[in-house]
Parts: structure tokens; sequence; C-alpha cells
């Protein structure tokens, strides 16, 4: 009988922030991975990279004003360094916490690009904060090279960059070919990395893909049965911060739809979570999509914790 699938989608606080903050929080988000691999599931993970990514481009941009010789790094770089540093402390604490347990079985992080549309809308309004804050000499120099910048009241400036949706993975077949083989991988780490072709060649592209759509559709290209997005709340809840919020235990898909048409869903936090599970599901038959907290995941497979859409 062939074993069920899972795409693990892991947030912010199953990373931490910094190099420490990620080798303490890793050791932790490795043993509720290993009890799935434990139980039985194939595992695929896929996880954010915002402070590391944004980290890694202020520290690559102000290297290369200050050092003659080296020039600022694109965010397409940016985000393949930031899927090798996050997916080496990933399948290192995954390996430990698996071999304590007598489970050898290999891990692997798979550098992975995402095609994206160039005509997608989100290249029109850029909306995502990358680096630093800056003062207006330095913004007026990035809108220079064709960048875009926003100003925050009393803070300073600071780049945005576009969110386009993934439109299909790079090197699904590898991915694949790992699953196949009942090995576990991390990958589209981030969101991947946004690339557009050009004759044969992938360019990257200047953005930053939200990592539960490419979960999303990492989890309905390798057929998984359940996507579940791990967050920093326990459930979704019904109109969220106000005298009237309650959480949501389960959802199916046209309430779920009729929710995202009343705007229940915050644009930049819940809302790509939301749909990136409705489109899993309407994609495939018996699949379930959850959100809910790290320390929630495994009692949300038995729908006693999170929210569960089906």
């Amino acid at each position: 009988m062939a074993k069920k699938r899972i795409v693990m989608a892991l947030g912010h606080n199953a990373l931490g922030t910094n190099l420490p903050e990620q080798k303490a929080a890793v050791t932790e988000t490795a043993k509720v991975i290993a009890d799935f691999i434990q139980a039985g599931w194939q595992v695929a993970v896929t996880h954010s990279n915002a402070p590391q990514v944004g980290m890694i481009h202020t520290a690559m941009n102000e290297f290369g004003k200050q050092h003659h010789g080296y020039t600022s790094a694109p965010m397409s770089v940016c985000s393949a360094m930031s899927q090798g540093y996050i997916g080496y402390d990933l399948q290192n604490g995954i390996r430990a916490e698996l071999m304590k347990r007598g489970i050898y079985k290999p891990v692997a992080t798979i550098l992975t690009q995402m095609m994206v549309d160039p005509y997608d809308e989100a290249f029109y309004t850029p909306m995502k904060p990358i680096g630093r804050y800056m003062t207006a000499e330095e913004a007026k120099v990035e809108e220079d090279k064709g960048n875009y910048v926003e100003e925050v009241p009393g803070k300073g400036y600071r780049r945005v960059v576009a969110s386009p949706k993934p439109v299909s993975i790079i090197e699904i077949d590898v991915i694949k070919a790992v699953m196949d083989a009942d090995q576990m991988v991390i990958a589209c780490g981030g969101g991947g990395i946004p690339v557009m072709e050009q004759g044969y060649n992938l360019k990257g592209a200047s953005a930053v893909i939200e990592k539960d759509r490419a979960a999303g559709l990492l989890a309905k290209e390798i057929d998984a049965d359940v996507l579940m997005i791990l967050t920093s709340v326990d459930n979704v809840t019904k109109n969220y911060g106000q005298p009237d919020e309650s959480p949501i235990s389960h959802m199916n898909l046209e309430e779920a739809d009729s929710m995202i048409l009343d705007g229940q869903f915050e644009f930049a936090s819940m809302l790509p979570k939301i749909e990136a599970s409705v489109d899993f599901i309407r994609h495939g038959n018996g699949r379930k999509a959850i959100i809910t907290s790290l320390a929630n995941a495994k009692g949300s497979l038995d729908g006693k914790a999170g929210t569960t859409i089906q």
C-alpha cells in the first residue's frame, strides 16, 4: 500500500530570525517532522525565508558598496542563498532527529526555481518590502536603477518587490524522483527562486513568491494527500481582530470561497494560505488542507486542532 504524502509549509516561528535562533528553532521543528515520518508519512517540507533573505540582501548590497570590485546581489541570488543555508540547518536537524529514533532516511535540500508569468499583475504593483530602511538619497539611487521604493513615515524608505504567483516548478521531476524513492525532500524554500524564460535560459526575476502558494503548487504536483501550512496561530478565525472573532475548525470549499469574497482574510497573511489550500483541494480527490501552529501539527491531522479545509 502506497504511503500517504504530506507537504509541510513551515512559517517564520519554526525557523527563527538570526543564525542562533534558527539553530534552536530547527531542533524543535525537526522533532515534529520526524513524528510524521515515524508515523509512516512521506514528507516534503517547504519554508519561509523573509528574515533570512532580507538579511542576505542587506549584507550583500552593503558589502558591494564598501568593497571595490564587488557588486550587489540580485534578489534571485539572495533567494538561492537563503534556500541553501536554511535547508542546510533543516536537513541536518531532521537527519539527527531521525537517527536518534533509529530511522535511517536520507534528507536532501533541492535548490528550486519557480516559473512566473512576466505579465503577472503583481509586477505592476510591487508590495513586498525587502532590505533595510534607506535615506532619501539611497532611495533615489535605487529608483535610478529601475527598482521600486516606498516611503515609510518616520522610518525612511524601503525597496519593494513584486509577489507573482508561481506557474510551474522547474525541478519538479527531481523532487518527484526523491519522493518516489521514499526519501525526504526540502524544496521550494522561501517560495522558490522566481524565474522567467529567455530563450534557453532562465533569468531570475526581481520578486518574492509567497511560500504558501509555492507549497500549494508543490502539493498539487507531487499529488500529496495533505497540505499542512504551519503558522503563528492555532486556527483560522472569522472576523479576525473584531469583538466577535471566532476560531474555525472546519471549512468546505464553498464556505472558503464565500469568506474570500467577503474579505474575511488579510491580504498579505491569511489570504494566500486559504487560496493555496482551496486550489490544492480543487485539483485532486480526497485531499485536505490544514492551517495551524507547529505545536498543533499532530493533533490537527485528526481534526482535534487547527483549521481543516476539505
